[in-house]
C-alpha cells in the first residue's frame, strides 16, 4: 500500500530555513520520480521541485531556484525539501507527490512570518 507522510513544516521568520521530509512506504523512492508541490490560500497548487528516479535529475520552479533543494535518502526511503532564505510568499501547505501512483501526502504547513 502506497503511503506518503510529510513532516517538518512550521513557523519560521523571513530569511530562515526549514527541511521538509516525505517518508514513503509501499514503493522505493530511488526508482520513481518524486515531486514537491505547494498551495497557498486562494491559489492553485504549484509544482516546486522534482527529482527523477534512476539518475536523480532535479528541477525547480523559478521562484525557488537557488533557495530550495530536493534530495532523497534511499536507505530511509525518504525525499527531502531543504528550504533556505525563506520569504513570506513561500507560506503554503507543502505536499509530496508520487506521479507513478498518483498519490499525494497529507501536506505540511509552512508559515514564513515575523
Amino acid at each position: 500500500q502506497v503511503q506518503l507522510v510529510e513532516s517538518g513544516g512550521g513557523l519560521v521568520q523571513p530569511g530562515g530555513s526549514l527541511r521538509l521530509s516525505c517518508a514513503a512506504s509501499g514503493f522505493s523512492v530511488n526508482s520513481h520520480f518524486m515531486r514537491w508541490y505547494r498551495q497557498a490560500p486562494g491559489k492553485e497548487r504549484e509544482l516546486v521541485a522534482a527529482i527523477s528516479g534512476a539518475d536523480s535529475v532535479t528541477n525547480y520552479a523559478n521562484s525557488v531556484k537557488d533557495r530550495f533543494t530536493i534530495s532523497r535518502d534511499n536507505a530511509k526511503n525518504t525525499v527531502y525539501l531543504e528550504m533556505i532564505s525563506l520569504k513570506p510568499e513561500d507560506t503554503a501547505v507543502y505536499y509530496c507527490y508520487a506521479p507513478a501512483f498518483k498519490y499525494w501526502g497529507q501536506g505540511t504547513q509552512v508559515t514564513v512570518s515575523s
